[in-house]
This record gives C-alpha cells, structure tokens and sequence, in this order.
C-alpha cells in the first residue's frame, strides 16, 4: 500500500527490487577514458530511427565519461553472465581494468567495448542527455546492433 506520508528512497528502491528487468552492462570508451557499469535501468525509445536510453547515477562522476565520449554500448547480459554483473556493480570494488579483466571485449563501430558473449548489444551516439533527480538519462541512437539466440537473459 502506497502511503506518501512514509514514503522514502529506500521504500522505493525495494519496491522497484521487485521490478523484473534485463540486466545489461553499459560501457564507453575514447578519449576521456573506458567506463562500464551495471544498470537495470534502459529501455527502447523508438525504431526509428532505432532509439534507446539508460539511465545513469549522477552521483558517481566517473559516469560523466559516457557524456564526455559521446558513446556506449547497452550490453544486455545472459544468465551466464551474473559474476560480470555483480563485477560492474562495484559491490566488489573492482577497479574498471579489473571489471573488463574478467569477460572478452571487442571494439567495432563506436569503439566502446562490446561483450564477445552478450545476448544483444547495441552501440550508441548519445543524442541527448538530461538530468532527472539523482540520475542523468543518456539517449542514444543505434549505430549497430549484434544478438545471439542460445542465452537465457538476466533478469
């Protein structure tokens, strides 16, 4: 029962702990540095053109590095692949080369890292980006799109 009087962050974040999502891993790399992190929070915009955000914690400022290359990848992880998504957490505290370390990456149209093994990834130029709250939503347009068929998704 939703009650605004009571209602807080953490309410919230464990109500939306109950939200079944795919769990991707989002990475740029170029100029000012390579970057990837766990999110839960990216969805479709639009196919056309083929459109789609992620959203972003403003609060870590390493994150301003998607802004500042102007790229990423939305990786969308297998169910195999749940150590990479604990890894890019940072619950580990695992530095980026130690988080990259651990799964094969390859470079193609954009030059952010794309997972070998990924159930989809989707390169991306960031076309827009906004701050709402605590997060900065990333809008990116589809430059190419690679998806395997024998994964289970990550939910």
């Amino acid at each position: 029962m939703l009650n605004l009087n009571t209602l807080d962050a953490s309410h919230y974040r464990d109500a939306m702990s109950r939200f079944a999502a795919a769990v991707h891993v989002v990475t740029t790399d170029g100029a000012a540095g390579r970057r990837g992190v766990t999110v839960s929070a990216a969805c479709s915009v639009s196919d056309s053109p083929p459109t789609l955000l992620v959203c972003l914690n403003r609060n870590n400022a390493q994150n301003m590095l998607f802004d500042e290359n102007g790229v990423f990848v939305l990786n969308t992880l297998g169910a195999a692949h749940q150590p990479l998504a604990v890894a890019f957490s940072g619950k580990d505290h695992l530095t980026q080369d130690e988080r990259f370390a651990i799964a094969a990456w390859e470079s193609h149209h954009t030059g952010a890292p794309v997972l070998a093994d990924a159930l989809a990834s989707f390169e991306c130029r960031i076309v827009e980006a906004k701050d709402v709250a605590t997060h900065r939503i990333l809008i990116g347009e589809v430059m190419a799109i690679r998806t395997r068929d024998d994964l289970s998704p990550l939910v």
